[in-house]
């Protein structure tokens, strides 16, 4: 009798704990098993029942399921850590996996509703920048459910911008909440009109067909709005496109403005000094990178002198070997400099590999600067300041130094600059010098925005030529309005008439202009050249 009690005791006790470990069984516990099934159904509902459980590994979960990392074996479901270890998803603990997990399959549904839940589980958080995310996730999820957290997240918020965004994600949930009052839909056609971008413009656009006509006439005054304003931005967009391309162009021509306007010589060879001057660069991050890491963001400083050097040296090498004994014949001399281009680009090959290399971009050129619609990237802002820099120090150099001096001198009257006294074959060679080294620093500047590759120069030796010819040999103002006009003229056409057709009706009307003023925008003024 006594054994018999105390084996109903024991049972009773195994029930008692059963159903505790059952009770203690939460939404979270009991959504995990869904992940392990194959259903884009069961995984969905899942990920919603962990979203809403507010347990503290809910994030952890729904990370892993976004970056793919979530793994089911033999009914389990896993937890690939970036280490490479294997943790049970329940407790985090790290266990021995089955040796076949396969990820949790996702579709775009599954996706949409990550980016949920992801927005669900942020908004609260402590980290502004973390809220920031999840209201922009949350705008474009528009997951109704996330509604009560979205309001208490607006209530204690106190970042401005980072309230707007909640503001403007609520607006986005509401619009497309069917029970929600003409009144809130309206309010929240407000709060987007305001917002103004092409996110904002779509939900507007997209109203159901047989939603309230109050509110289709308000969505459709409120789209025709943001059209207007993004059609300025985009125009403004455009001009900064222009700008930037006119730097670029004014890198790669200045240095040909030069040696062209001093010697006359036609150097089909200019491309490949901005790509020795790219190819310097990739050689001193090279260095930094194994020797000093610590110094990388200099790097650029310390590649421009560099580059400067070894394409100016190249530069001179060129004009003493070849060129000078090509002089009054510019025929020979661009069959000769093509040649050199071709010698050039294939010793690259040789060294370097026909790959493209790559070059890092520094912490400080990396980013975006936001100003209304306006998105000004930090590299094109910085390439924009260099190029204007080193026209301001080029143009420093021509009028207030002796070597300026002497290369005006000669490119006016050349004869004359001789008899005074002037070595006009050094000048010449100290011109191609500075020109190639000028290219050279283009390079540095250039390896930040294009492909190094042994062709990296020949995408730019003919635009660069029509900007000296167009801006008038030899000036360097006439260099810098040529780029500039040249640059924003291409980028504005290109929304039009497309990249190529652009640039064949820039070419006919630089055809025209040329017919008309054979001597470019910025004629030089001597007795040579005016012969």
């Amino acid at each position: 009798m006594t054994s018999l009690r105390i084996l109903m005791r024991a049972f009773a006790l195994l029930l008692l704990i059963g159903f505790g470990a059952r009770a203690m069984a939460g939404p979270y516990e009991e959504a995990l098993p869904k992940f392990a099934s194959d259903s884009y159904a069961d995984t969905e509902a899942a990920l919603s029942a962990i979203a809403g459980s507010g347990h503290g590994r809910a994030l952890t979960i729904v990370e892993a399921l976004r970056d793919g990392r979530l793994l089911v074996g033999e009914g389990q479901v896993y937890i690939k850590e970036s280490s490479g270890s294997i943790v049970d998803a329940a407790t985090g603990a790290t266990v021995n996996a089955p040796d076949v997990l396969k990820p949790v399959r996702v579709n775009n549904r599954v996706r949409r509703a990550v980016e949920a839940a992801m927005g669900n589980l942020t908004l609260l958080s402590t980290d502004a920048q973390a809220r920031l995310n999840a209201a922009r996730a949350v705008f474009r999820s528009r997951d109704a459910a996330v509604l009560p957290v979205l309001d208490r997240a607006i209530a204690q918020e106190s970042h401005v911008h980072v309230r707007d965004a909640l503001e403007r994600a609520r607006a986005s949930v509401i619009l497309g909440k069917a029970d929600a009052s003409v009144s809130d839909k309206k309010a929240a056609i407000e709060i987007l009109s305001e917002r103004g971008d092409q996110d904002a413009l779509a939900l507007l656009s997209n109203l159901p067909p047989d939603a309230n006509p109050e509110l289709v006439k308000a969505a459709a005054e409120a789209a025709a709005g943001i059209q207007s304003r993004l059609a300025f931005w985009n125009a403004l967009q455009n001009v900064w496109y222009g700008v930037s391309l006119g730097s670029v162009l004014l890198l790669a021509a200045i240095g040909l403005a030069i040696t062209f306007g001093a010697m006359g010589v036609i150097n089909m060879a200019h491309g490949e000094m901005v790509m020795i001057g790219a190819y310097t660069t990739f050689m001193v991050q090279e260095f930094i990178r194994l020797q000093v890491p610590g110094l990388f963001d200099a790097s650029l400083f310390i590649a421009l002198p560099l580059a400067f050097l070894v394409s100016g040296g190249i530069g001179i090498f060129i004009e003493r070997g070849v060129i000078r004994f090509l002089y009054g014949r510019p025929l020979e001399t661009l069959l000769a400099t093509w040649g050199l281009s071709l010698i050039l680009q294939q010793g690259v090959r040789t060294i370097f590999g026909p790959t493209n290399r790559e070059v890092g971009t520094p912490s400080w050129m990396s980013g975006a600067l936001e100003i209304g619609g306006l998105s000004l990237t930090y590299n094109r802002i910085a390439i924009v300041v260099f190029a204007f820099s080193v026209f301001a120090v080029l143009l420093c150099v021509m009028r207030y130094t002796r070597l300026g001096l002497y290369v005006r001198a000669v490119t006016q009257n050349r004869r004359m600059a001789g008899s005074m006294g002037i070595r006009t074959n050094r000048i010449d060679a100290l011109a191609f010098g500075l020109g190639s080294g000028v290219a050279g620093i283009a390079g540095v500047a250039l390896s930040q925005i294009d492909n190094v590759s042994p062709n990296l120069g020949q995408g730019y030796i003919i635009d660069s030529f029509l900007v000296v010819v167009f801006g008038g040999v030899g000036n360097l103002w006439g260099t810098l309005v040529g780029a500039m006009t040249l640059g924003i003229a291409n980028k504005m056409l290109e929304p039009y008439a497309g990249a190529v057709l652009g640039k064949i009706l820039l070419l006919i009307a630089i055809i025209l202009f040329i017919q008309r003023r054979p001597r470019g925008l910025f004629a030089l003024k001597g007795r040579a050249v005016e012969a």
